[in-house]
């Protein structure tokens, strides 16, 4: 209690009389509920929480958050309940609690799952509340100052952890000092000797250049004064990781890295800053392309300032910053400002509201992300540092990650433009979807109301709403597809037991979802079109049989394959069937109906040792689509002769979708190509006309 006592005066001295009872009611509940366990260091365990609590005061939080700071481990590791808390300090308190504690409980199949779940339910708890991920990070804070108690394995794993994804939170939430001294540290443990090769150089050149250094803080100061700007300029020692990441990224030595200081200039109000930067410019030369502007247009994260790269005395590089009073509180503090000047509300609102669109836009994720593994994904892609700057046709301002292609904005813009979007116009110029957008482009996006997302645009789409609504859109379109194909199946099954799908009623029915643990209807067929249910077993079900899937009133009827089934059905690339060959259907668990040709070679084993997973199927005569077969054809090794060989198959109605070929001796040459054909009869007629040319030697289809 001495402790808290003291915080009282020194720490928590924000908050009213009242609230400081409320956080040492908190601290002798956590301190009991703790008591005998050690932290791996060996101090009492309750020196964590206190820690973490005192961070949070630092940054002005209200009583509950420190109350929960205090607790949030209580219901993870002793036999504290989250009711219990909530019956003494309040439902606000446990649902921040809740939020930060661990699924323990829950067996995962890895530590990889419960990583990913953890995470997952502790951002869904932090769009609720900010104060969460707050707390949170002021936990991952002290355990990173306390980390050498750890073992080494252990302290790598929560390093790497710490690197790729609460350090670019507290980045994204603009808490500037935070995210740094996140970054050291888990730098300092990942990689300990580079850490120290470094800061012992950067200890050297800072004696080296101090007076450099000084020189140019004078000059800067002299000539704001000449101007009559009244500023505050002092110079800052780039982070050791920074230096690192620039070494890396332009495989520079440290040598090679002059610009390890920069220079930060305070004024009273925005027309001063552009004010001093024209001081700057006239002091030493600006470096062409290094201006950057983030008050008129402020980062995600809500940081303001201006940026400019100059030439100083000596050839130096020295970068400045330019910036108000109130937008260096808000880089420091970011959204946790909020607390600590809560008189600056109008300039806050701002911060706030782009805060709250972020929060809001991981929940808009999470609906289209049922997998954890795949929402922990999306938001690391969410969390890149750098960005560009793009307008829409009517002049609006997108931000959006470095690297960010067409697909992205239009998904940015909305998710119904990105899902029926076609083409793109960059600046007036039609350009491919993939094209990656630069600052300042003018981007406008052509949509289509019969388009849909295409499963190559995952390839290189950036941003984690775009890769998360086209896997949602493709997820919804194979489960649409694979329900009308369990339709087909099962109506097949029970065909052969000498019924029909409009013979069974809704209570059969709903006997069937309960006995299989289905949810609807729709989802036990979507279940059978993709292997998890066989349809003679569920046909079997529903007229209430327990004899075979087929019986005396009938043969099971072939299933039909039309070709236009998208997803649900499959064509098996080992032996490319077409209409016209014998063909018979495996059901893939999670994949739908395999079709392969009778013939295929590698389907033979299968077939003995699985027989229920086999189908008869059959083509559907009145199909159009066109589809791929292999040919390989030998022909002598002449001039001109590839182009006779697509010249006969464009004659005959067919396009070569690819082609390789292998050179035997200089003489023949091999080529596999695979053509597009409409059925067998098709393809016939293809190696009729390749057969007519004197060039060509050996002609077959490929079958396997």
């Amino acid at each position: 209690m001495a402790a808290v006592q003291s915080l009282d005066e020194s720490r928590f001295g924000y908050l009213k009389k009242a609230d400081i009872a409320r956080v040492a009611d908190a601290y002798r509940f956590s301190e009991a509920a703790h008591a005998g366990q050690k932290r791996q260091s060996g101090d009492p365990y309750i020196s964590h929480p206190l820690a973490v609590a005192e961070i949070l005061a630092g940054w002005h939080l209200d009583g509950q958050a420190l109350m929960a700071a205090l607790l949030h481990d209580v219901v993870e590791d002793t036999s504290v309940t989250k009711a219990e808390i909530s019956d003494t300090f309040g439902k606000s308190v446990a649902e921040l609690v809740d939020g930060l504690s661990k699924l323990d409980k829950i067996e995962f199949q890895s530590a990889e799952d419960a990583q990913a779940e953890n995470f997952r339910k502790m951002l869904l708890a932090m769009a609720r509340d900010v104060r969460v991920i707050l707390i949170k990070l002021a936990d991952r804070l002290h355990n990173m100052r306390t980390l050498d108690a750890v073992p080494p394995a252990k302290r790598r794993r929560v390093a790497r952890e710490t690197m790729e994804i609460y350090a670019p939170i507290a980045n994204r939430l603009g808490l500037n000092t935070l995210f740094h001294e996140l970054q050291e540290l888990a730098f300092a443990h990942l990689y300990p000797l580079r850490y120290r090769v470094l800061a012992k150089a950067t200890r050297s050149a800072r004696g080296n250049r101090r007076e450099v250094v000084g020189k140019i803080e004078a000059a800067i100061k002299a000539r704001l004064d000449e101007a009559g700007i009244a500023a505050t300029v002092f110079g800052r020692e780039k982070h050791i990781f920074s230096i690192y990441r620039k070494m890396i990224e332009k495989h520079l030595s440290f040598s090679e890295v002059h610009d390890i200081y920069g220079f930060r200039v305070i004024v009273k109000d925005v027309p001063t800053c552009y004010l001093a930067l024209g001081a700057l410019h006239a002091l030493y030369k600006p470096v062409p392309g290094k201006f950057k502007d983030y008050i008129a247009i402020r980062k995600a994260n809500g940081y303001q300032s201006l940026h400019t790269a100059l030439i100083g005395p000596y050839g130096v590089p020295v970068e400045a910053q330019l910036r108000t009073e109130q937008m260096h509180r808000l880089a420091e503090a970011g959204v946790a400002s909020h607390w600590m000047y809560k008189d600056d509300g109008a300039s806050l609102s701002e911060l706030q509201k782009k805060t709250h669109q972020w929060l809001q836009s991981l929940l808009e994720i999470q609906n289209q992300s049922g997998d954890p593994h795949e929402f922990l994904e999306h938001v690391k892609v969410d969390l890149f540092p750098d960005e560009v700057y793009v307008f829409t046709p009517k002049g609006r301002i997108l931000s959006l990650p470095r690297g960010a292609t067409a697909v992205d904005f239009a998904y940015q813009v909305h998710t119904d433009i990105g899902n029926r979007c076609v083409a793109a116009k960059v600046n007036g110029e039609l350009v491919p979807l993939r094209t990656e957008l630069r600052n300042g482009d003018r981007v406008e996006i052509i949509t289509a109301s019969h388009a849909k997302p295409n499963p190559a645009w995952l390839q290189y789409v950036r941003t984690g709403k775009a890769r998360a609504n086209i896997r949602h859109f493709l997820k919804t379109m194979q489960y649409d597809e694979s329900a009308a194909l369990g339709e087909r199946l099962l109506e097949q099954a029970l065909k052969g037991l000498g019924a029909s799908l409009a013979e069974i009623d809704d209570a059969n029915w709903e006997r069937v979802i309960r006995e299989t643990v289905g949810r609807t209807k729709q989802e036990l067929l979507a279940d059978i079109g993709l292997g998890k249910q066989l349809p003679a077993v569920v046909a079997r079900r529903l007229l209430k049989r327990v004899d075979s899937a087929q019986d005396a009133k009938g043969k099971a009827a072939q299933v039909v394959i039309r070709g236009t089934e998208g997803m649900a059905v499959q064509l098996a690339s080992c032996c490319r069937p077409i209409p016209g060959d014998a063909i018979v259907g495996s059901m893939k668990k999670g994949q739908g109906l395999v079709v392969h040709n009778a013939e295929c070679a590698h389907i033979e084993r299968s077939r003995k040792n699985e027989p229920e997973q086999w189908l008869d199927v059959e083509w559907d005569p009145a199909g159009t689509r066109l589809y791929q077969s292999a040919i390989r054809v030998m022909v002598e090794n002449q001039r001109g002769v590839l182009a006779k060989v697509a010249s006969e198959i464009a004659d005959s109605g067919s396009n070569i979708d690819s082609i390789s070929m292998d050179e035997d001796r200089s003489v023949y040459t091999s080529m596999l190509l695979v053509v597009e054909v409409s059925n067998r009869q098709h393809l016939a007629r293809v190696m009729r006309a390749l057969r007519r040319l004197p060039d060509v030697k050996k002609l077959a289809r490929v079958r396997e």
